[in-house]
């Protein structure tokens, strides 16, 4: 297994578990946190695959993302009580998560050949969009369009892998210091309430 699988395999994880956490923080049933879990794990990485024309999308060509989010979820629902005193585990989960879907998603767009600019928005969908998707059904504006620094840092990560691609780095060195930046810069953002400016139009 290489390094690409493991990072693939832990973000699923990460999102299934913060998909898991919304969900039982608005009360849904044992099926709707399951369906929160397994949108908020796929959803990027499926529109990701629509929108380059990879088709079946990923998680219908490999079963064993469907154990993976089905164990993620069935962890977090056993350990609810513990992941509730972690104040910070929703955002830790989602924020890793966020990381690691920005090097899936920048790699696959240099693998098709895009222009940068076009990869660096492949991979902040397929990083930010499993969130997004999570929100909505959660009946919450989604934090990709509120001021908080979300997919600002996905962008980031992406540019620093291109970054690194193009200097002939190593790859897992590539891979590591992606997911450093982004989740560096979501755990700097937090700590010193850092933001994004907002617009406001009068009516």
């Amino acid at each position: 297994m290489t390094l690409f699988n493991v990072l693939d395999i832990l973000g699923i994880i990460s999102f299934a578990i913060s998909g898991s956490l919304v969900a039982m923080r608005k009360r849904l049933d044992p099926f709707g946190v399951f369906i929160i879990a397994f949108a908020t794990s796929v959803g990027g990485g499926t529109l990701r695959d629509v929108l380059i024309g990879a088709q079946p999308v990923f998680w219908m060509k490999n079963t064993d993302i469907i154990f993976i989010i089905m164990g993620s979820y069935f962890f977090a629902v056993f350990f609810r009580k513990k992941l509730k005193y972690l104040n910070k585990s929703l955002f830790l989960f989602d924020t890793i998560g966020l990381g690691l879907y920005t090097i899936m998603g920048t790699e696959i767009g240099l693998k098709h050949g895009f222009h940068p600019v076009i990869v660096i928005s492949i991979a902040t969908m397929s990083a930010s969009f499993g969130g997004v998707i999570r929100d909505i059904l959660c009946n919450e504006v989604p934090v990709i369009f509120r001021k908080e620094i979300y997919a600002t840092a996905s962008v980031f990560g992406s540019i620093t892998y291109l970054a690194l691609h193009n200097l002939e780095f190593n790859e897992n060195i590539i891979y590591i210091a992606t997911s450093a930046i982004v989740i560096s810069i979501r755990l700097i953002a937090v700590l010193f309430h850092l933001s994004l400016p907002t617009f406001y139009a009068k009516k």
